[in-house]
């Protein structure tokens, strides 16, 4: 199974390093992504646990997470993974961030694209899922982009800092047109 992959303009997803947690720390530190992770990654030993656990999903091919680089040289400029893999019946959740400068350049499209060709024809899944805030433009963007269709609203299904969150599932299946881009 590969794990480096060409996005396409200048990008490359490869799986998560441990030299990598510096620069997650850094994205973490932006206030859009702070309580995007399951634990806050607000320290050093944070952001290596983050790291770590990455790595250990891939090993255990529960999950499989990228860093976008740009092809140029090694700078992190996002997260883009396909996890919840359920093989019984080839599903998959997608999820993906951004740092600010690499916000508003089509990067996790180009990165989230790139991610579900490697889902459906490495990894043999055939839905791939995901689901943002309704309060999300970007997301709902960077989801249509890559392909995904809107399938539905979960009611209020997240909470941040004790305000509930409606959110608009997408899905793309292996047997949908490539989208263009």
């Amino acid at each position: 199974m590969r794990d480096h992959l060409d996005a396409g303009q200048g990008l490359r997803l490869r799986p998560w390093a441990e030299r990598d947690a510096e620069a997650v720390l850094t994205a973490f530190a932006d206030p859009l992504m702070r309580g995007q992770a399951a634990a806050p990654v607000d320290s050093p030993e944070a952001a290596a646990l983050w790291v770590t656990g990455q790595i250990q999903r891939w090993e255990a091919q529960a999950a499989f997470a990228f860093a976008v680089v740009s092809g140029a040289g090694e700078d992190v400029l996002g997260n883009v993974a396909v996890g919840a893999v359920d093989r019984r019946h080839a599903t998959g959740w997608v999820s993906y961030w951004t740092t600010p400068a690499a916000r508003g350049r089509g990067v996790a499209a180009r990165a989230c694209r790139a991610l579900s060709r490697f889902a459906f024809d490495e990894v043999g899944l055939f839905r791939l899922e995901l689901g943002h805030r309704v309060n999300n433009p970007a997301s709902c963007r960077v989801a249509t982009a890559a392909g995904y269709l809107v399938e539905g609203l979960e009611r209020q299904k997240l909470a941040y800092d004790g305000v509930r969150y409606d959110v608009e599932l997408h899905a793309r299946l292996a047997t949908d047109p490539e989208p263009a881009g």
